[in-house]
């Protein structure tokens, strides 16, 4: 039986099947290594706790049971804990023990659960600044237009295009033949790196994997882009500066993680790669799969009005509780 070829630091390899993969990470920093792994389990305590409490706020408040927070508290942010938790949890392994290898399987799970879990993320931003337009644009029309019912097959239509985009490319990874250097230069499986690894013929993989980016990117900006060009004309119209700070507050939270998760996003997959900028690409890739599950709640509960009026009753309720006790 032939032995995994293992990569080492001059790049040496043999032409043997690999059977499994090391994911470099920030390995060049081994001096960081401990500073690195107190800083990434501080982040992952942080947006595990954040976002379990605006699930629990939202389930426990009467006020938070709407659309808007339907998307929020039982989607968007459980979806956040889903994401950080396929890359943090094995990545706080590797600064603690040093052991950097994973199976061909598991960073094909890997890669199929982030690829999912981005994907829907993507529409259910979508879906989420076309309830901002409705609620803004056309307030009369809803709760016809965002009733209980179209939220939850908005919602469905959002897993449902997430899982079927990372299905197809999967099945197309899956189906290559790795046998050159097992070392994927970054700290989690991603598709670019690992193709990058095969010695089949990459370029059906690489044409899906375009096509598919372009469904679950370019078609929710552009939906949210013109979203917010309907709010802002709208905003513009009212008369009066308190109604126009009012009508922009309840839509500033979710431009702000828009923003930031559609810039990272678009930097690592649709800008063109070069050596040069593979360390970059790490550096982007933490912004979206690490910053930005810990940036939501932080930005949802800071800046939403509701959700702190609802964080305050429930510390109230808490507080009463223990001096009862």
């Amino acid at each position: 039986m032939n032995e995994p070829p293992m990569y080492n630091s001059i790049g040496l390899k043999n032409q043997t099947h690999i059977t499994e993969f090391i994911l470099l990470g920030f390995g060049e920093h081994q001096l960081l290594k401990i500073p690195l792994f107190l800083l990434f389990l501080l982040i992952y305590i942080v947006t595990m706790a954040g976002n379990i409490l605006i699930i629990l706020l939202v389930f426990t408040d009467q006020q938070l049971h709407t659309p808007m927070y339907f998307f929020l508290g039982r989607n968007l942010s459980f979806l956040e804990i889903c994401y950080t938790s396929t890359i943090m949890p094995r990545m706080l392994a590797s600064f603690l023990t040093g052991y950097q290898a994973i199976s061909i399987v598991g960073c094909m799970v890997q890669l199929y659960s982030f690829g999912t879990l981005v994907a829907t993320e993507c529409y259910l931003l979508a879906v989420m600044s076309y309830d901002r337009y409705i609620a803004i644009c056309k307030p009369l029309h809803y709760p016809v237009l965002m009733n209980a019912r179209i939220s939850i097959q908005l919602v469905t239509c959002s897993w449902a295009c997430g899982l079927l985009g990372s299905t197809v490319v999967i099945i197309l990874t899956f189906n290559l033949t790795f046998c050159k250097s097992n070392g994927i230069n970054h700290f989690f499986c991603d598709f670019s790196p690992l193709v990058s690894l095969s010695c089949s013929d990459t370029s059906l993989v690489e044409i899906a994997l375009l096509v598919v980016c372009c469904i679950i990117s370019i078609f929710p900006i552009v939906l949210t882009l013109t979203s917010y060009v309907c709010i802002i004309i709208t905003i513009l119209k009212i008369p009066t500066t308190m109604g126009k700070q009012k009508a922009f507050s309840t839509c500033s939270s979710h431009l702000i993680v828009v923003t930031v998760f559609y810039a990272s996003l678009l930097a690592v997959y649709l800008v063109p790669r070069s050596e040069s900028s593979k360390n970059w690409n790490k550096i982007f890739s933490l912004f979206y799969t690490v910053l930005t599950p810990l940036f939501n709640p932080l930005i949802y509960t800071l800046r939403n009005k509701e959700v702190n009026m609802a964080l305050r009753k429930c510390l109230c309720k808490l507080i009463t509780f223990t001096r009862l006790e």
